[in-house]
C-alpha cells in the first residue's frame, strides 16, 4: 500500500506533527488543548489512546495534522508493544515531534530510553514539560537541557499556560516541504463494528483461529478495541474489535462514554470499517446508527450478514425487503452473509474489503472527467432557475480515501441533482464500497456597474 499524504484540499500536503511521550503524561490533554475541542480520550489512566489518531489543526493562518500517540514504554509487551510500535511509527513519519514530559515527576529510564531513539529521528523535536504550573516547577525543569534535545518548553495543557508559545515553536519548526505522511506499508486496518451482541468477536475469534476476544451472551463484553493482524484469503490484515455501540456519544456516559469515543477512534484510524449486522433480527436504529458512523468517517464500508445459519427462507424474504427500504442509502456497499459461528463464507469478507479500497482510492483523470461531466449535463442539464441553467465550469478529483470531487459551477446546484451527478458516477465508473464527497463551488456572482462603488 502505497504512504498515505495528507493534505490541505487543494494545496498539497500539511506537515505533520506527533505527540509522542510515555503513558499519562497529558499528551491526549495537550492535543485537545492545541484543538481547543475535546477530540482526544482523556482518563486518568495510562493506556486509553491505543493508536495514532490524527486531527486537524491550525494556528498562525498555518493548517496541520496534529497524532496523538499511545503512550511509549520501550520495554513493553503485550498490547504496550502495540502502542510503543504506533508511537515509533509517529515519529517516523512525522515532520515535527512533540515529546512530552511530565514536569512533577522528571525523567525517568523510559524517557532517556524515547530520547535516544528521537536522536535518530533526525527530525525537530521539541520537548515538554507538561503540568508545570507554577513558576517553581518551571524552575525545576531547567535539568531537562541535559537531554540534548533543546530549550524545555514548560507547559500545563490543562489550564492553557504556555500553550501559545508552543504553538509558534511548531510553526516555526515546520519544514519547507512536508512529507504529509501518516502510515507506511503494512496491513490494510480493518474495524469491525456494530450493534452489542452482533457476533463481532467471534468472528475475530473464527479469523484468527483463537480466542482473542472474550465472547459471551451478555452485550457489551468488548470495551476496547483490540487490534489482531490475522490471514484472510491468503492476505494480512489488522482487524480491530470494537464495543458494540448503543447510543449516540452524547447520550452515553462513564465506560460507555469512553468505549464510544473509542470505537469512532477505531473506525477512523481503519481503511475499511465491516458493519455487522444481525441476519436473524430486524435491521435497528442502531444499525442504522453505526452504518451512518462508518460512512460520515469517510471510510470504505462492506456490510457483513452475521448468524445466516439462523435464517430461515421466510426471513431472508423480508430482510431483502427490509435492505431495500432501509439501507437504500448505501446499496454501494458489498453485501456477505456469513456465519461466524459455522465460518461460512467468513473468507469472502476479504475479496468484499479489497473491492471497497479499491473503490475507496480509485481516480478518475481530469480530462476523462470533464469530459464525463459535459456529456451528462448535455444528456440530462440542471432544472432551470428564472430562465437559467446553472452549469459546471470544471470539474477535479482533488482526493481519494475517500474518493472527494469538486465542481466549479455558475450557480448553486439543488440537493436532488447533486445526487443525481453521485448516482451516474457511480453506474459509469464503479466506487464501489466507498462514500463520494461532492463538493459545490459556485461562482461568485460579479457585481453590477451600478452596485460597483467608485
Amino acid at each position: 500500500m502505497d504512504n498515505e499524504t495528507w493534505t490541505d484540499g487543494e494545496n498539497g500536503p500539511v506537515p505533520t506533527v506527533a505527540v509522542v511521550g510515555r503513558p499519562n503524561v497529558g499528551k491526549s490533554t495537550l492535543v485537545n488543548r492545541i484543538l481547543g475541542r475535546r477530540a482526544a480520550v482523556v482518563q486518568d489512566q495510562p493506556g486509553v489512546t491505543r493508536d495514532r489518531i490524527a486531527y486537524d489543526a491550525e494556528w498562525a493562518g498555518k493548517n496541520f495534522s496534529l497524532v496523538d500517540t499511545g503512550g511509549w514504554e520501550p520495554d513493553a509487551d503485550g498490547i504496550g508493544a502495540a502502542i510503543a510500535a504506533q508511537a515509533e511509527l509517529a515519529m517516523r513519519t512525522s515532520d515535527v515531534i512533540v515529546f512530552v514530559l511530565d514536569a512533577r515527576v522528571g525523567v525517568t529510564a523510559a524517557d532517556e530510553q524515547a530520547v535516544r531513539i528521537l536522536h535518530r529521528a533526525k527530525k525537530p523535536v521539541i520537548l515538554v514539560a507538561n503540568k508545570a504550573d507554577s513558576e517553581k516547577q518551571e524552575a525545576d525543569i531547567a535539568e531537562l537541557w541535559s537531554l540534548g534535545l533543546g530549550q524545555p518548553r514548560p507547559l500545563s495543557a490543562l489550564h492553557g499556560r504556555g500553550a501559545g508559545d508552543l504553538l509558534d515553536d511548531i510553526v516555526e519548526a515546520f519544514p519547507e516541504e512536508p512529507t504529509g505522511s501518516l502510515k507506511e506499508e503494512g496491513p490494510h486496518r480493518i474495524a469491525l463494528v456494530g450493534r452489542p451482541n452482533v457476533g463481532k468477536s467471534s468472528l475475530l475469534n473464527k479469523l484468527a483461529g483463537s480466542a482473542r476476544s472474550v465472547v459471551d451472551d451478555a452485550a457489551g463484553t468488548t470495551v476496547d478495541p483490540v487490534d489482531s493482524i490475522v490471514t484472510i484469503d491468503d492476505e494480512d490484515w489488522t482487524l480491530v474489535d470494537t464495543a458494540g455501540i448503543r447510543k449516540r456519544v452524547k447520550f452515553a456516559s462513564g465506560a460507555e462514554y469512553y468505549a464510544s469515543l473509542r470505537t469512532q477512534a477505531a473506525i477512523e484510524s481503519a481503511e475499511v470499517a465491516i458493519v455487522l449486522l444481525d441476519a436473524s433480527e430486524p435491521l435497528s436504529e442502531q444499525d442504522q446508527r453505526v452504518i451512518s458512523q462508518a460512512v460520515e468517517a469517510g471510510r470504505a464500508l462492506v456490510l457483513a450478514f452475521n448468524k445466516w445459519d439462523l435464517v430461515d427462507e421466510d426471513r431472508r424474504y423480508y430482510l431483502e425487503k427490509e435492505i431495500d427500504r432501509e439501507l437504500a442509502q448505501v446499496a454501494w456497499a458489498p453485501r456477505v452473509n456469513i456465519s461466524a459461528l459455522t465460518g461460512r463464507s467468513v473468507q469472502k469478507m476479504a475479496i468484499a474489503a479489497r473491492t471497497a479500497l479499491e473503490g475507496w482510492t480509485q481516480r478518475i483523470t481530469t480530462g476523462e472527467l470533464n469530459k464525463w461531466i459535459s456529456d451528462l449535463q448535455a444528456a440530462t442539464p440542471h432544472p432551470g432557475r428564472s430562465g437559467k441553467i446553472p452549469k459546471v465550469l470544471f470539474a477535479s478529483q482533488v482526493g481519494i480515501e475517500p474518493p472527494r470531487f469538486v465542481l466549479f459551477t455558475t450557480g448553486p446546484f439543488d440537493k436532488q441533482y447533486q445526487r443525481f451527478i453521485t448516482r451516474r458516477l457511480r453506474e459509469d465508473f464503479g466506487f464501489t464500497g466507498s462514500p463520494i464527497d461532492l463538493v459545490i463551488k459556485p461562482r461568485e456572482p460579479r457585481e453590477s456597474k451600478k452596485g460597483r462603488k467608485r
